[in-house]
């Protein structure tokens, strides 16, 4: 299997008890979802946990183990209850030390903002071997050790670290999609759905039905690394629609 052809995963671990109250509405799931995308690299499983020792090792050595790459967003800010560098560094079974690059960007960030405090100074803190990941917004970089990559939990700043990163993680062909819309229950075409799937290797449809203007329909969303099974899977569901009076419409509802 060339390593375009192989798919390769990656899962992610939303650290915050914020999250899980509710106060705050994770907005990284779909950002890391689409960057990786991008990257030809699946997103194949997240997992919340709160600001917990125990929970984040347990979440870090489970989906790094089963995933090519993982992903951690939240925890690594400068106060007492970050622990993700920690937690991260205990699931790899190394200590904590001050990277000294990570503390020369934040002398020179904070230079200017009060100087590199105590709590500051926690942010250049990472799992022994780990490499920086470049964050042009507020100076504290994100973290790379082993196949587990550690991001801020503020969205804009996990941008820019997914920006530091586009182009240097190995993955496969990006995943393409199409859709196709139509009037009808999805219970009435599950059949032809399922023999239209089987029909294309390497192609996936998801259905997704609605209620609209007192009438039921479903988009149809198919998808595939190769552009040609991708068109070709796509006009053989408009033609297995028509067939039974349906009227597809391409590009979806």
């Amino acid at each position: 299997m060339t390593n375009e052809s192989r798919i390769w995963t990656a899962a992610l671990v939303v650290v915050g008890d914020e999250i899980l109250s509710g106060r705050t509405q994770d907005k990284n799931i779909a950002q890391v979802a689409s960057w990786l995308g991008v990257q030809g690299i699946r997103l194949r499983e997240v997992r919340v946990v709160p600001d917990d020792m125990d929970a984040i090792v347990e979440a870090v050595n489970t989906l790094r183990a089963r995933n090519d790459y993982l992903f951690t967003t939240g925890g690594i800010g400068p106060t007492h209850d970050d622990i993700t560098v920690d937690a991260v560094a205990q699931a790899l079974g190394v200590d904590v030390v001050i990277h000294p690059k990570a503390r020369a960007i934040l002398e020179a960030y904070y230079e200017t903002r009060g100087g590199l405090n105590e709590a500051r100074l926690r942010m250049a803190r990472v799992p022994d071997g780990a490499d920086l990941i470049e964050n042009k917004v507020s100076g504290a970089p994100g973290i790379r050790a082993g196949n587990v990559y550690l991001m801020a939990g503020v969205p804009g700043i996990t941008a820019q670290m997914l920006d530091g990163l586009t182009g240097q993680l190995e993955g496969g062909l990006p995943l393409l999609s199409t859709t196709v819309g139509c009037w009808v229950a999805e219970s009435e075409i599950a059949d032809l759905l399922r023999e239209t799937e089987k029909a294309f290797e390497g192609v996936q449809i998801g259905s997704y039905p609605f209620f609209r203007e007192g009438k039921t329909g479903a988009n149809f969303v198919i998808r595939s690394v190769d552009e040609a099974q991708l068109q070709a899977c796509a006009h053989a569901l408009e033609e297995g629609l028509g067939a039974i009076g349906r009227f597809p419409v391409s590009g979806g509802i």
